[in-house]
């Protein structure tokens, strides 16, 4: 005699593997999953970038952290800059961003300030320069031995909304430095600052709040985390 299962046994084995799995992706939560991982990579990509950068400045007799632009917030005589830049990893056709970012924090000479065409980005291609002409623009490629990371690392998203009006929303990485300073600021240092967007490190463990910054809608990192203005509209 032949057993077998019945219609109805199957269908409560099927009903019970359904129930099941919407459970586990419940748990699970892939979209958060994939926010997480890119989070961490960019945590991660920021400190990769600051050890870079603090080698180079280790390593430099006269560095120049804004290579030959002079953007930075002070020029190498310790006075301001009126062409102060904020630098984005985006690649985006246009390179000029109108939106007023507020004024730098503590840490920049007095008078430091961001025009309101204030956003330096590199165009359709080749942000991941290590030599200058990246979205960081420091000569890491000049050093003796050559540079301690073979490309700058660009954000897993690495998009601005619109061009024109950059906000604490796009994810994109985001540089700005100070050359030689006067009247008791830092000098030659440097910040780098990204968007982070899932719940994990947004909220229930806040990365953005504990990173030793003034702005808690960025995750920033540096030498001086009082360069890039307190405000999201950059």
């Amino acid at each position: 005699m032949k057993k077998g299962f019945t219609l109805l046994e199957l269908l409560i084995v099927v009903a019970i593997i359904a129930i099941l799995s919407v459970i586990i992706i419940f748990v699970l939560n892939p979209a958060e999953t994939l926010r997480k991982a890119r989070d961490s990579q960019r945590m991660s990509d920021l400190n990769t970038l600051k050890t870079a950068l603090g080698l180079y400045l280790t390593a430099t007799s006269s560095p120049k952290l804004d290579a030959a632009a002079a953007d930075c917030l002070t020029n190498n005589s310790g006075t301001a800059n009126a062409s102060a830049q904020i630098y984005y990893s985006a690649e985006i056709a246009n390179p000029t961003c109108a939106a007023a970012p507020g004024s730098p924090g503590a840490d920049a000479v007095s008078g430091a300030a961001f025009p309101s065409d204030f956003c330096k980005t590199i165009g359709t291609t080749g942000a991941a320069a290590a030599d200058g002409t990246g979205w960081t623009p420091v000569g890491l490629s000049n050093l003796i031995g050559g540079s301690p990371i073979s490309n700058l690392p660009l954000d897993p998203t690495n998009t601005i909304g619109t061009a024109t009006a950059p906000t604490s929303t796009d994810l994109v990485y985001r540089y700005t430095c100070q050359n030689k300073a006067t009247g008791g600021k830092p000098s030659y240092v440097f910040e780098i600052d990204a968007q982070l967007e899932s719940d994990e490190f947004t909220s229930i463990d806040n990365k953005r709040a504990k990173d030793g910054g003034d702005n808690s809608s960025y995750y920033e990192v540096g030498n001086s985390l009082k360069l890039l203005p307190t405000g999201a509209t950059f």
